[in-house]
């Protein structure tokens, strides 16, 4: 039936009043690197599910100079293998992550459900919203 599937409802981090109740797991800033350790990119910053409250994607950049010419894509936590305290892994390869989905700040906004399930998809990932969802548990430190 139309319109009964929950619809994600992700925000920026740094465009709410929210922030995250244990600083340690602020991973903003710190180096991405794929499943061989090559460098991907930037964590750049968080999109939560404001509803439970979940931290649901990373911001990743990477190249450019000075923000001229950087890419930015959206990685589902769920495609996260490691946390260090200087390091996130992912566990596809930089070449996977760079030919993701970009971030597209107005599909985002026009189209949540198709452009979110989108990047999951790419990932191999179930969004977080479907029936049957299971939060990843986080090799951290």
């Amino acid at each position: 039936m139309a319109g009964t599937e929950p619809q994600p409802t992700l925000e920026r981090l740094d465009d709410t009043d929210l922030t995250l109740s244990n600083i340690e797991d602020d991973v903003r800033g710190r180096d991405v690197v794929d499943r061989d350790g090559e460098p991907v990119g930037k964590v750049e910053g968080l999109f939560i599910d404001r509803e439970e409250c979940r931290v649901r994607l990373l911001e990743v950049s990477s190249g450019g100079f000075l923000g001229i010419g950087k890419t930015i894509q959206l990685v589902p936590v769920d495609a996260v293998i490691a946390v260090s305290v200087d390091v996130v892994q992912v566990e596809q390869d930089r070449e996977h992550v760079a030919r993701g989905p970009g971030y597209d700040p107005d599909l985002a906004r026009r189209e949540p459900p198709r452009y979110f399930a989108d990047i999951y998809g790419y990932y191999g990932a179930a969004p977080y919203w479907t029936a049957g969802y299971t939060p990843p548990r986080f090799p951290y430190r």
